[in-house]
């Protein structure tokens, strides 16, 4: 006998991203079985190709993951520089208030 299809589901991006989330701390079966959905299901969601298509909500409409990622790469180098920038600043601060006593 064979088993009986379960009837198609649509999920929102926003549950899909979170699936993979969760997938992604606790393993893919796991979370399957928590959020009682197919393992292939979530297993498709995982995969790179498909991840291009999951958006995430930004600050001005919708980003792919990869936009959102490439803007996190992006900040991170702007704190980098601004870190330095700082440290820059904070040792002539300290130098100028030297030469004044």
């Amino acid at each position: 006998m064979s088993r009986a299809m379960a009837p198609h589901r649509d999920y929102t991006i926003e549950f899909k991203s979170e699936a993979v989330r969760l997938a992604r701390e606790v393993g893919v079966t796991e979370a399957a079985r928590r959020l009682d959905i197919p393992v292939s299901s979530l297993q498709n969601w995982m995969k790179p190709s498909y991840a291009d298509k999951l958006t995430v909500a930004g600050g001005s409409g919708k980003k792919t993951v990869n936009d959102v990622q490439a803007e996190n790469a992006r900040l991170r180098r702007e704190l980098a520089s601004l870190k330095v920038d700082n440290e820059i600043l904070r040792k002539a601060a300290a130098y100028f208030a030297k030469g004044s006593r």
